[in-house]
C-alpha cells in the first residue's frame, strides 16, 4: 500500500471562520487506517468544528486534502457514506426502544437488510437483551452504546467520536475503550475529542489544540519528552502556606496539589531550582519527577493566545 493509502485522513492548512474570527487556523493532520488519534484541547479549542468539517457537515474557508481516499472539499456526500459520527449530546428518540432507533438509522442510510443490520449492531455493543427497552430509559453509560452501534449501523471505516464519555461513570468509560481498541483492530479509523487525559493516553497518537491553533502532535511520549518542562514533587507540613509561597516565583509556572503532595513546574529549569533552593527545609522533601501529560497540557494552554480576547 503507498504511503498516501495508508492514511484515513489526509488534510493541510484547514481553516474556518465565522465573520471575523478564525476558530480553526490552518490546522494540518495525517491520520492512519486502524489508528486511534486522540484530539486534545479546551472547549473552544476548534476540535468539534474540525470533525465537522471533515465528515462534510461544515465548509470549510480553506484547507487540502483527502479523508477515506476522497477530497473532503468536493467529495462530502461520499466521505458521509463511509463515517460514522458520534456527537457530544445524546440525539436518538427516548419514545422509541434501542432496536427500533437502529432500525431507524438503517433506513437513513438505505441498508436494505435493516433486521440483519440491527441485529448486529445489538451484538457488537453487548446491547442484545436491551433491545426492547425505550432508549430514554437508559443509562449514560448504555446510550453511550446505543450511540456507538447507530455509528456501525452502516459499516463505516471512520468513527469521529466527539468526546463520548463525558458524564459517563469510571467502569462504562473503560468498557468503551475496550470496545474502541477492539474496532481499531478491526481495521476502521477512529478520531476521538476528549477532555481526559487517560483517555489522551490510549490513543496512539494525538494532537493538542488551543484557540484554533494546532500546538503539537505525536505519541504521548514525545509530546512530554519535547515539552522541556521541569517538574518536583514537595511534601511535608504546610503545603497551603508552601503553594501560595511558590506562585508567581520566578521559574514557577503551575503549582498544584496531588494528594498530600504538591507539583511545582516550570519551563525555565535553573530559575525554577533556585526557586525551590530558597524554599528547602527539614520539613520538606522534594523530589525531582517526569511531568504528567497533564503538567504539559496546562502549559501549553496557558502559553497558547485566546482568538475570544
Amino acid at each position: 500500500m503507498s504511503a498516501a493509502g495508508k492514511l484515513a485522513i489526509d488534510v493541510s492548512g484547514v481553516t474556518k471562520r465565522f465573520g471575523a474570527r478564525t476558530v480553526v487556523n490552518r490546522v494540518d493532520l495525517q491520520v492512519e487506517r486502524g489508528e486511534i488519534y486522540g484530539f486534545l484541547g479546551p472547549n473552544g479549542s476548534g476540535k468539534t468544528t474540525f470533525i465537522r468539517m471533515l465528515c462534510g457537515l461544515l465548509t470549510p474557508d480553506g484547507g487540502t486534502g483527502t479523508c477515506l481516499g476522497h477530497d473532503f472539499l468536493t467529495g462530502q456526500a461520499l466521505i458521509k457514506r463511509e463515517v460514522g459520527y458520534m456527537t457530544q449530546a445524546f440525539s436518538f428518540y427516548g419514545d422509541l426502544s434501542v432496536s427500533e432507533n437502529l432500525g431507524f438509522m438503517a433506513r437513513i442510510y438505505g441498508i436494505p437488510d435493516r433486521a440483519a443490520a440491527v441485529g448486529r449492531s445489538l451484538e457488537r455493543l453487548g446491547l442484545q437483551n436491551r433491545g426492547g427497552q425505550l432508549a430514554g430509559e437508559l443509562s449514560g453509560g448504555w446510550k453511550q452504546r446505543l450511540a456507538l452501534a447507530a455509528c456501525l449501523i452502516h459499516n463505516p471505516q471512520l468513527l469521529l467520536l466527539d468526546e463520548p464519555t463525558a458524564g459517563v461513570d469510571p467502569k462504562a468509560r473503560r468498557e468503551f475503550w475496550d470496545a474502541i481498541y477492539q474496532l481499531s483492530q478491526d481495521g476502521i479509523t477512529i478520531l476521538v475529542t476528549t477532555h481526559y487525559m487517560d483517555e489522551a493516553e490510549r490513543c496512539h497518537r494525538i494532537a493538542c489544540l488551543a484557540y484554533g491553533n494546532m500546538l503539537v502532535r505525536g505519541t504521548v511520549a514525545e509530546i512530554v519528552g519535547s515539552a522541556q518542562l521541569s517538574a518536583w514533587s514537595v511534601s511535608g507540613a504546610e503545603l497551603g502556606k508552601l503553594a501560595r509561597a511558590l506562585r508567581g516565583q520566578p521559574g514557577v509556572e503551575q503549582v498544584v496539589p496531588f494528594g498530600d503532595t504538591l507539583h511545582v513546574s516550570g519551563h525555565e529549569g535553573a530559575a525554577l531550582e533556585a526557586t525551590i533552593a530558597s524554599h528547602r527545609s527539614q520539613s520538606l522533601e522534594w523530589t525531582k519527577i517526569r511531568p504528567s501529560l497533564e503538567d504539559v497540557f496546562i502549559g501549553m494552554m496557558d502559553r497558547a493566545g485566546d482568538n475570544f480576547r
